[in-house]
């Protein structure tokens, strides 16, 4: 999928997100019904140890907006007229493709990809944070929206990690 963003960005300054989408349906189309399962059961696995009440409303965003993004991509017959700014784009890949490479290893599902395609999808087709709001956090805390801005309470916490799309969101780092 990464090589096939280089088409994307050859020659342009600004990079459509009508051809950003292309690319993403073609990649969300070889996600079947049981990878999303699959990586449903991972996602619970991997949070078995995570407080109760967080973990039950955390899976539930999780599970409607990670997971039922696939279906949306596939099916999104919008028009996007916004450019997306090459730069930034090039950055997401490039932390993307570092994070499909270490976690492919270790992953025996397509969480990687989905977790790339959505993560892409969301930023720069969309433009929206890529936690959606109300998304909880421990502390009882939530991504936010105040007019017209997102704002997240974990997103300063997690600019150092190397492979954390939080560069990427658009949201700011909330204030509590």
């Amino acid at each position: 999928m990464y090589d096939d963003f280089t088409d994307v960005v050859i020659g342009e300054e600004k990079v459509s997100p009508q051809a950003i989408l292309n690319v993403l349906k073609d990649y969300s189309a070889t996600i079947s019904v049981f990878d999303l399962m699959e990586v449903n059961s991972e996602m619970i696995e991997d949070s078995k140890y995570v407080q109760a009440n967080y973990k039950d409303k955390s899976h539930g965003v999780y599970a409607k907006y990670f997971l039922g993004r696939i279906r949306e991509i596939r099916n999104d017959g919008n028009s996007y007229d916004n450019d997306v700014d090459k730069e930034e784009f090039v950055d997401a890949i490039a932390t993307l493709r570092k994070y499909h490479e270490a976690e492919s290893r270790t992953s025996k599902t397509k969480f990687p990809l989905i977790y790339a395609i959505v993560s892409l999808y969301t930023t720069f087709v969309l433009e929206e944070p890529i936690h959606p709001v109300g998304t909880p956090f421990p502390g009882s805390l939530k991504v936010e929206e105040k007019n017209g801005i997102f704002y997240c309470p974990v997103k300063d916490a997690n600019l150092e990690s190397p492979n954390a799309v939080c560069k990427m969101c658009i949201a700011e780092q909330l204030d509590f």
